[in-house]
């Protein structure tokens, strides 16, 4: 049997799925009785070694809101930006998920540690022990004047989107369109701006997925980091409102920094469409276009596990060894796995965290 190879992966929304159905927290994370696409035990089994673990406050639900599956299933498609959320409320729900991945650690029994260095993350791999990253998808629960991005620091955040696809006192995120392009609004607000800089001399990650254009490039004048898009794809192959430009992907390049490839149907398929049947050719282009733009030392994964459509391929968090596999037989030699898998991933947390 071949070795698994260890994964660090740029984001996953367990915590939304537990967020979800409270008093079944212990058998999500513990057991996971096969449903979902993460838990311990399956992590275990497909070598996923350590990733960032997003805290993401859901929008309130709408009984006349659209059904977004059966038009994800139908492209062409073009839905309308949820309202931005109130910020008392978002820090009540984003402190809750904070706490919850602090039990995670707590009831894991030493099988999971919440990191907040990359050489935490790597004595974590070095001791056989999940590593975990505490993420915002969405700066909801910031307020414009940053001081709860202090706090949320002082209990680990070290990675942070400043928006979701919604608008934030910081910025505009883009709508979920296709075919479509990420040129959809205005640029960061004077709190975002402000954001960048409390983010920089935090040395906390700035995460430019779901970011709109504009977005994007006020943040890489502003930055002095390496950019990274945790988990996007690349708009040449697919033409979502939430994948990236070659333009964008240069200049990701020029910084630096790097992308994980989503695994999100809708993000991967050249028709865009949910439907999780389908081989591994669009999940070959993405990355081969991803590695001749960026380089081979620019790319990795980043799953949005319990947070979309997944290829059937993949299925779930164990089903990571079949996707080594595919790029194996593709021609990815050993070594380009490895800086795929998780090498990537920790030069560029090294280069932005400093430790």
């Amino acid at each position: 049997m071949t070795e698994l190879i260890p994964v660090f992966d740029g984001h996953n929304d367990i915590l939304f799925r537990i967020l979800m159905q409270p008093e079944a927290r212990e058998a999500i994370w513990l057991t996971g009785q096969g449903k979902g696409h993460l838990d311990l035990p399956r992590m275990k089994a497909g070598g996923f070694a350590g990733g960032m673990f997003a805290i993401y406050i859901p929008s309130p639900a709408t009984e006349d809101g659209p059904d977004i599956e059966r038009l994800m299933d139908n492209p062409p498609y073009a839905l309308d930006l949820p309202e931005a959320l109130p910020l008392r409320e978002s820090q009540s729900v984003a402190l809750e998920l904070a706490a919850q991945l602090i039990w995670m650690e707590r009831v894991s029994d030493g099988a999971f540690r919440l990191c907040r260095a990359a050489g935490d993350i790597e004595a974590a791999r070095a001791a056989g022990v999940i590593a975990g990253v505490m993420h915002m998808e969405g700066a909801e629960a910031i307020d414009p004047s940053c001081d709860a991005l202090h706090a949320f620091h002082a209990m680990g955040l070290r990675s942070l989107g400043p928006v979701w696809s919604r608008p934030t006192a910081f910025g505009h995120g883009v709508p979920f369109a296709f075919p479509g392009s990420p040129d959809t609004g205005p640029g960061l607000t004077e709190a975002g701006r402000r954001l960048v800089a409390e983010c920089n001399a935090l040395r906390i990650l700035i995460d430019l997925s779901h970011l709109n254009e504009k977005g994007f490039d006020d943040v890489a004048r502003l930055s002095d980091a390496p950019l990274v898009a945790t988990h996007s794809n690349a708009h040449a192959v697919t033409p979502s409102s939430r994948n990236l430009t070659d333009r964008q992907l240069d200049m990701i390049r020029e910084s630096g920094g790097m992308v994980g490839l989503n695994f999100a149907t809708v993000f991967l398929r050249p028709d865009g469409r949910r439907d999780p049947a389908m081989g591994w050719e669009a999940v070959l282009r993405h990355l081969d276009h991803l590695i001749g733009r960026l380089g081979e030392d620019h790319v990795g994964f980043g799953s949005d596990f319990d947070g979309a459509t997944v290829p059937e391929g993949i299925s779930d968090v164990a089903g990571l060894p079949r996707l080594i596999d595919a790029l194996r037989a593709h021609g990815y030699d050993e070594a380009l796995l490895a800086k795929l898998a998780w090498g990537n991933w920790l030069s560029v947390l090294r280069r932005t965290w400093g430790a």
